[in-house]
This record gives C-alpha cells, structure tokens and sequence, in this order.
C-alpha cells in the first residue's frame, strides 16, 4: 500500500483539488476502515487458511457465496496486477522512451513508443513478477521487505525534497497523435497562491488515455492503490499467526497510508501548479533532490504491487481448486510444488493477467478493478454482519472493535461508490455474481463448512415462533397443521405426497414410532435413521418436518408426538392415519417418480416391508385407540384407505373433458338418524375437500357433494339450503341429490324403531358433536353394506372421496366392530378420506 501514495497522490490532486482530494481519501478509506474491521473479526475467530478473503467469506456465508466472490476476487487481483504492470510500462515509456515524434532516441530515451512495444514491455515485467512468485511465498516476503525500505527511503527524501528543492520550472512534453506539444509546469516552493489555486477542482483530460477525469474517474484510479489491505490475507496460508499478524499489519498498513496521502496532498497543493500535476504523473522525480532514487522507488513499489496481486490471485485459486467447487475446471490449479508453492496456479494466474495486459492503458481497466474489489469488500463485511446477526455462540473473535453497524456502513459504502463511478461496470458485476451463485447453488457439491444462512434462519425462527401468539388465533386464519403417521415410507410415498398438498401452507410433520425401549440399548437407535427421512422429503419434494421418537407401543408413541411435535403457535392440529386393513402393503418408494430415474437409489435406511403373514405391529383395538386419544386432545383426525392407488400425475393428466372430481359426502352414513350437513365435522370435512381443491396440482378437478335425501323431506329445499351455505364459505362445488330411502330403510328395520330414530342429546347438538351409537350393533352390516354400494354407485369414479368419519364408541369393547363398519363402508372405493374435525374451521366473516 506505501507504494500507491507516491504514485497517485499527485495525479489526484492534480484534477480533483485539495478539498475534493481529501473527500475522496475520507471516503475510500471510511469504506476500507469498515472492511478492515470486519477482516480482523473474521481472521481472529478460527484458524485461516490459503484463500484469504475467498476463504473467510467461504466459510462464513456457505460454497455458493464464497465460490462467487471468490472468482471476482480472483479477477479483481488480475486486472490490478494488469493494471500496476501497465502502470510500471507508462513510468518506464515516461523515463526512458523516444518523445513522440522522434524516430531516434538520445540519451536516456531509447525506447520505442507504441502499443506492441509497450505489451511487449508489460509482458517482460510480468515475466520478472512470474518468477519471483513461482520461486514462492519465502522470496516474495523477502522481495518485498527490501523494497519497502527502497520505498521507506524514497517517501524520506520526497518530503525533504519539498522543502530543500527551490523553485523551478519544469518542461513538460505531451503526446499528441503522431506529434507532441511543449508545456511548463511550475515547482514554486511553498506559496500560498499556488495553495489557493489547487484547492478546489479543475479536471482536465487524462493524456495517457486522451479522456475526460471527473469525480468518479479519478476516485476510481485512487481506490485501486488502496486494495493492500488484502495483500496480508491473501497470504494467510502462508502466514504462521494470521490470526495475529493480519489486524496488526492491516491496521497499521491503512493508517500509515492515510497519513501519507494526506501530506503529500498538502504538498503538493502548496507546491506545485495544476499544470505540473495534470500533465506529469512523474514530477516528484523532476523536483527530488536525488532523481534516480525516486525513479527507482516507483519502479520497486509499482512492481511490488503487481507481485502482490499476482501471488494475491494464484491463492485465491488454489484455494478454489481445492475445494472442488467448479469440478475438474480447476483441477489442473490444484497441483503444488515440493515445497507446496501452487505453480500451476500461478501460471494460471500469469496466463490471465498477461490476457488483461491487452487493455494498453492503466485508466481503461480502473474502474473495472476497483468496483470488483468494491464487491468483495462489500461481501467480506456482509460476512461479518452475517456471523453477528446470527448470534452464534461459537462466534467470538479475539478482535472486539467492531459491530454490526460498522459492518452495514461498509456494505452501504461499498455499493454506493461502485454505483457511482460506473453504473454500467457495477451493475455487469452483479449480474455475473448472481449468475455464478445460481451455477453454484445447483452444481456445486455439498459442503460441510456450515451455512450462515441456517444460523441465521434459526435466529430469525426462534423470534417469529415467540411471537405467534395461540391466545390471538382466529378462524379465519385457521390452515391445517397435519402429523401424518408413517410406519415405513416404502409403503406410503404416495400418502405423503397426498398430504402435502392437503397442508395449504400449514405445520406438515413426518411421524414415525419405533416400539424399543432405550434402557436396553447403548445408544439412541433413531439418530442414524434422521438422515434418510430428511433424505426423503428432499427427494419426494414436500415441505415437511421429521419427528422420531421411541415408545414400547404405537398407541404410546403417537401420544407422545401428538404432545411433543411443533413448537409455540406451529404444532399439528389434524393426524392423518393410514387405513387398518388386512391387505398386502405395496412398495410404492421404488415406483414413485423422484425414484424411477437409473441414477437415483432407493434410500436404504428403510427396511423391506412386512410380509402378508408377519403380524401387524399394533393391534384393531390399539388402532381405534389412537383415533379416540387425538379426538379427546382436540386434534382433528383423518384416515387415508387406498391412497398408494391413487396415481396423481395419471388423474391430473387425463383428458380434460370431463376434468377429474372430488367426491364430497358431508353426512355420517353411519348414523343416518342424525344425519346433518352443518355440523362441525361435516364443516371441516368440506374445508378439507375444498383445500385439498385449492392445492396447484388439483386446480383442475371439480368437487361434487352429495346430499342424501328421502321421500317427503322436502330436497329441493334442503339443497337450497346447502347451495347457500357453500356460497357463504365461498365453496364451489356442484350439489348432487342422492335418493337413500332404500338404504335407510335397512337401518330402520334393524332398529325396529319409528322413523327417525332417536334425537341426538342437547349436549351433541349444542358442540356439534355426533357420536357413534351407544348400541354398535343398531347398525348392520347389511346397511353399511348398502351404503357402501350408494357410495360406489356414484359416476363417474372419482379421483378421491372424502366421507365422514364418526367418533369411536365410547365402549372400548366395540373398537374391533367400529373398525369392520369403517372397513365396509370403504371397501372398493379406492383412495378414500375418512375426516373426523373437532374444531370450527370455516368462517363467513370479512
């Protein structure tokens, strides 16, 4: 960074002035301060590795950001290499070239000016840089002492230069097309008219490049000498204490350097006239008491910056390569030396920067270089912000001066200045960064340095969850917040998918009981199995949790995860269960789509599924049980029969005329005597009918309710009932009239009671609640029969049904009877719901 001051100071007050010098200087270093903060926070929280700024923001923001930038960071020390390299070729082509419109040269000045000659000049120096860097850190880090005690003593005499040199005037020759033109520029010593005329702005064009300087422009040739400060990360592999030697070189580096800037500025300004400062960038020779030392220092300092960008950028390489986050593109920069020096990285290195060389002028690439380092400045301190924000305990760095608004002034800093001195480079930048996370985040392999973006999730969850408030729910907002059941996903992928689309956005929990008993084992078994359910819902594409837990029965276990699953206001209000029925379990993992693919293996944490004649791990009586336990919790309940049978995609596919349907039964057919449509349940069953109808991939079906009616009741009147009642809930669905005298009939003849039955009690009526008669046997099988056939005889077959699931008898001795009624009310009826709701969930209101 010594290098920058003696070699752009003057060219920036040349054009901005003193007052706009010293803005910028604030500025540039105001954004370096914030960035310097943040690199000492990171560097003293962990060890570091090669990579430097690559590996900090690797490791802190995850592989897709620290991939990104750090391809930018790669690109941002080529083209500042490039550009030093250009900046040496235009103090050599000053020193020592033939003046233009000469053919021979005389004296000093025998070398050929033009564009070949001076690439062919850069690509000697680079050449020099090559070797030096390819030699390894140990010859850098020596080259680079020696040069700054050249540098050291060269600032020395500079300043004392301003004050022993006596006025002079200073002739000056510009390049003009195939000409030149003679001008003279003043050293007056200390004046205070000459103060006064350089305090304010008067910018001019640029003669290397023949442009027009303003504010932007000049800021961004005065920012590239200042991106030092990652001179020291950037060797962090090399370094034995990063952790210390990076904040104490860095901090000292930035101060010094903004010293220096600020005096020489003042100097300068109270020395020299505008003309001498515009139009030679070289002067401080002209007016140095010893000129080949000055003329030797830039020449050290400027190739030292170059060295430093290139070994910079052959880092930053490396430490991409080997992390294998673009594959075999950067596999050849992998391989090191004996001594662990990355050669071929740095030949890459040297190949691009020789590539930028091309350019021809120092001022073409500034702005380029400076809103690349702009990005990777901005990103280190979002690192930084990053890791505060997310509060992890593990995120306490030794260097405490900094906080999160440092880090945020930085980030604002950064982007408005790239923004500033081009928008067109800075928005290029943006784009090309947005395009290499995109290819990361979806080529790149996993890693295991840990997301940032977890933590900060987490952070983000933990004070949301605490904030959802259970005393302030409304049915209005009421959304289902489902705790399916899985005994095997082998044999329920299609059921978990099902229930995924019947979640709208709700709690969707996983369940699963293994019957040990932990007293007995070393371990707790279902760690190494929450890998392959996590693996699971990744692959069958639904948004769902996964609770594990161990009980000695499955009656238990559910119990357990019905109290314990979720978290404050997020905790499942509906269990799903699969049907309890005698047939053969399918393998429904090995057919599913995300499954089918050659390339895709069937997750193996999973066992083979229970044979046909092994025994059921739970009983009908437990079964029954379960569903009486969540109802007496208030969980709503459903039970999915036949769902591995419903193919979606084939359903959803199929011709569009006529579209596929849901078909509706509100009425407990079980309980034909008190058959209501406005009850509770039968609420909840059609909101969860028209949810499943709301779901993206079931847009296209069309619900059909079916309203049960008999002879002299008046249907026509109870349709427009019900028609009203779906308006109200802003239900469409299309009102079939079913004709069921013959199947109640059966019912009555069973009773052998009048018609009508016996009323449900003032409490059932006031709750909503109808309950399964107290005399299971009042309902026949010959009825349920019949009313299974009512069902099936409904065309054309729909693509599921949702039926009404009356509550268990409060008899635990007919549990067997109430589950062989469920089973012949369904049987045939292919995938069927059977929904049990225990709380209003439809509302009217606005």
């Amino acid at each position: 960074m010594l290098a920058s001051p003696l070699s752009l100071a003057g060219f920036v007050v040349g054009h901005a002035g003193l007052y706009q010098a010293l803005v910028m200087f604030a500025v540039a270093y105001f954004i370096i301060g914030m960035t310097v903060l943040s690199v000492c926070a990171i560097a003293t929280n962990g060890a570091l590795d090669a990579g430097g700024a690559y590996y900090m923001i690797s490791r802190a923001l995850g592989p897709e950001f620290g991939g990104s930038i750090g391809i930018m960071f790669f690109l941002a020390n080529v083209c500042g290499s490039a550009l030093y390299v250009l900046g040496l070729v235009e103090a050599v082509v000053d020193s020592f070239g033939i003046p233009p419109g000469q053919k021979v040269g005389t004296g000093v000045h025998v070398l050929p000016q033009s564009y070949w000659y001076e690439l062919l000049y850069g690509t000697v120096l680079l050449a020099l840089c090559l070797v030096v860097c390819l030699v390894g850190a140990s010859i850098y880090a020596k080259a680079t002492f020696l040069i700054f005690l050249i540098v050291a003593g060269v600032l020395g005499t500079i300043l004392i230069s301003f004050f022993a040199t006596r006025p002079l005037g200073v002739p000056i020759n510009l390049p003009y097309f195939n000409g030149s033109e003679t001008d003279n520029g003043s050293f007056t010593g200390f004046s205070l008219a000459t103060l006064r005329e350089n305090l304010g702005g008067g910018y001019g064009v640029d003669y290397t490049t023949g442009q027009m300087m303003s504010f932007s422009s000049v800021f961004a040739v005065m920012f590239n000498g200042c991106t030092g400060i990652m001179a020291g990360s950037n060797m962090s592999g090399d370094l034995k204490r990063p952790s210390y030697s990076i904040p104490r070189g860095t901090i000292s580096a930035v101060l010094f350097t903004y010293l220096i800037y600020n005096l020489l500025a003042f100097l300068m300004c109270a020395t020299c006239n505008r003309i001498l400062l515009q139009k030679d960038y070289g002067f401080l020779r002209d007016i140095s008491i010893f000129p080949p030392l000055v003329t030797v220092g830039i020449y050290a300092a400027t190739l030292s910056a170059a060295m430093s960008n290139l070994i910079g950028a052959s880092r930053i390489l490396y430490a991409l390569a080997r992390d294998d986050l673009f594959g075999r593109a950067l596999a050849l920069a992998k391989k090191t030396s004996a001594s662990g020096n990355p050669v071929m990285a740095v030949i890459l290195s040297w190949l691009v920067v020789q590539l930028v060389l091309f350019s021809g002028k120092l001022n073409t690439i500034a702005g380029v270089v400076t809103t690349f380092f702009l990005l990777v400045y901005a990103t280190v301190n979002l690192a930084c912000l990053a890791l505060e924000w997310a509060s992890a305990p593990n995120f306490r760095p030794t260097f405490r001066y900094f906080t999160w608004h440092t880090c945020l002034l930085g980030i604002a800093g950064c982007c408005v200045m790239m923004f500033l001195i081009s928008p067109v480079s800075a928005s290029a930048s943006l784009g090309f960064l947005l395009l290499l996370l995109l290819a990361l985040h979806y080529l790149s392999p996993s890693s295991t340095w840990g997301y940032i973006s977890q933590a900060l999730i987490f952070h983000q969850v933990r004070k949301y969850l605490l904030m959802l408030d259970v005393r302030k729910d409304h049915v209005k907002f009421w959304r289902p917040q489902m705790l399916l059941m899985v005994q095997n996903p082998r044999g329920s992928a299609r059921l978990i998918d099902f229930v995924n689309d019947l979640k709208k956005s709700g709690l969707y929990v996983l369940g699963h009981v293994e019957l040990q008993d932990l007293d007995v084992l070393p371990s707790d078994p279902l760690q190494p199995q929450q890998d392959s359910w996590l693996s699971l819902v990744d692959k069958l594409n639904v948004k769902a949790f996964v609770s594990l837990t161990l009980a000695p029965s499955v009656r238990y276990g559910v119990r357990q995860l019905l109290f314990t699953s979720g978290l404050g206001g997020m905790r499942p209000n509906t269990l799903v269960l699969g049907f309890y029925d005698e047939e053969a379990p399918q393998d429904g993992l090995a057919q599913h789509p995300a499954f089918t693919s050659a390339r895709e293996e069937i997750p193996l944490g999973f066992p083979p599924l229970r044979e046909p004649t092994a025994p059921k791990l739970l009983s009908p009586r437990e079964y029954v049980g379960i569903v009486a336990d969540a109802l007496k919790m208030l969980r709503n309940v459903l039970l999915a029969r036949q769902l591995e049978s419903l193919d979606k995609a084939w359903e959803l596919r199929r011709a569009a005329s006529p579209p596929p349907t849901i078909h509706v039964w509100p009425v407990n057919l079980l309980r034909p005597d008190s058959a209501r449509y406005a009850d509770t349940c039968s609420l909840f069953l059609l909101q969860m009918a028209c949810v499943l109808n709301m779901a993206r991939a079931w847009r296209r079906a069309r619900l059909r309710l079916f309203l049960c009616v008999e002879a002299g009741a008046m249907p026509h009147a109870q349709e427009e009932k019900l028609r009203q009642l779906l308006k109200d809930l802003r239900i469409q669905a299309q009102i079939q009239l079913v004709p069921w005298d013959a199947v109640t009939r059966l019912h009555w003849q069973t009773q052998r009671g009048p018609p009508g039955g016996p009323a449900p009690t003032v409490a059932e009526e006031e709750e909503g609640i109808v309950n399964f008669p107290a005399n299971a046997t009042q309902v026949s099988d010959e009825y349920v029969c019949a009313a299974n056939k009512l069902v099936l005889e409904q065309s054309p077959a729909p693509a599921v049904r949702f039926l009404y699931l009356p509550r268990p008898p409060a008899d635990t001795s007919l549990y067997p009877l109430y589950l062989h009624q469920l089973e012949l009310l369904t049987r045939g009826l292919g995938p069927t719901v059977l929904v049990h709701g225990v709380s209003a969930v439809t509302s009217t209101q606005l």
